[in-house]
């Protein structure tokens, strides 16, 4: 499986990809939407976490495109907020189409087998 990490936060990436090839899956990272599309135009893949506010082009952008143009990739929404708080972010991305969000800082093992769950549902 092929998941897709979008954060502007590196060490948020590189946290959740050490998780992730743990668990055997080929990562790719991005540090904002608009790299996030060109990477799944080159190499498509099945999942994209997604940070909601980054610079450039943040996550709602991003979750809205990739659901219009790339309706096969699962959507996990993260963030930790902003000024008022991930739960407002993280509804809004919700309702654009995200699968599954979680706020920050996220459970290691909670979002492992939650992209598990999916994987074997798929």
């Amino acid at each position: 499986m092929k998941i897709l990490i979008v954060d502007d936060e590196i060490e948020i990436r590189e946290i959740l990809r050490l998780w992730c090839e743990e668990e055997g899956f080929t990562v790719y990272d991005a540090e904002n939407g608009r790299e996030a599309v060109v990477i799944q135009r080159q190499t498509p893949v099945d999942f994209m976490i997604c940070d909601l506010i980054m610079p450039v082009q943040e996550g709602i952008e991003t979750i809205t495109y990739f659901n219009q143009e790339f309706p096969n990739v699962t959507i996990i929404a993260i963030s930790g907020g902003g000024k008022i708080g991930p739960d407002s972010y993280l509804e809004v991305a919700s309702q654009l189409g995200a699968w599954k969000t979680f706020r920050k800082p996220l459970n290691r093992q909670e979002l492992i087998d939650t992209i598990i769950a999916k994987k074997q549902h798929t």
